[in-house]
């Protein structure tokens, strides 16, 4: 997975379409590019921040990291997954409580990284009943790369056949990340979150 380094080691915020048009003529056949690699240059273009990390030491060494950089040491923050709560909830951290309207940055889980278009998929099962907006504006998502698939519907059939009790509800993608710094009174109210990406390798 040394391609994901190499990816999100460049300076470029180019999407997709402008690279394959750069690279080669107007009338080659297009390039269908493996869903990872897709998944990545949407996701970057989208502006979200892409930490790729090939063990759990990594993750949590990688989340120490993002929470000092962002001064987040005495900041609440927020667990809606219980399982995930038990796994990341240290004692060092300040947890919030599930109804605090008080807390600086969420981590969660997800459902699928849809790479059409470099968006998130979530539902009840990462957020319960909250909407987007209601939640903290910085995001931290845990995933693994066996998360990745092409397209919303395919995250759509899989949540449906691994849910044949009972779907989940609350289904939303997330896909745009800004900083709370970039956004203004245009993007106030929307699904627009500071993201950050751990992103665990287990393929």
């Amino acid at each position: 997975m040394s391609l994901f380094r190499k990816l999100f080691g460049s300076k470029s915020n180019k999407s997709e379409e402008e690279i394959q048009s750069e690279e080669r003529g107007k009338y080659m056949p297009e390039i269908n590019l493996p869903i990872d690699e897709k998944f990545t240059i949407n996701f970057k273009s989208n502006g979200g921040k892409f930490l790729y990390c090939e063990n759990l030491d990594e993750i949590f060494q990688t989340l120490d990291f993002i929470i000092e950089e962002n001064n987040w040491e005495d900041k609440k923050i927020l667990f809606l997954d219980n399982e995930l709560k038990k796994r990341f909830g240290s004692s060092s951290l300040n947890l919030a409580k599930p109804n605090d309207t008080d807390a600086t940055y969420f981590l969660t889980s997800c459902e699928n990284l849809i790479a059409d278009d470099g968006s998130l998929l979530i539902t009840s099962k990462q957020i319960a009943e909250k909407k987007l907006v209601d939640l903290p504006d910085n995001f931290i998502v845990f995933a693994t790369t066996s998360q990745i698939v092409a397209s919303i519907g395919e995250g759509l059939r899989g949540i449906k056949s691994k849910n044949t009790q009972r779907i989940p509800t609350n289904i939303t993608t997330i896909k745009h990340f800004k900083s709370v710094e970039e956004k203004n009174f245009m993007t106030y109210g929307s699904n627009s979150k500071n993201l950050y990406l751990l992103l665990l390798e287990d393929l």
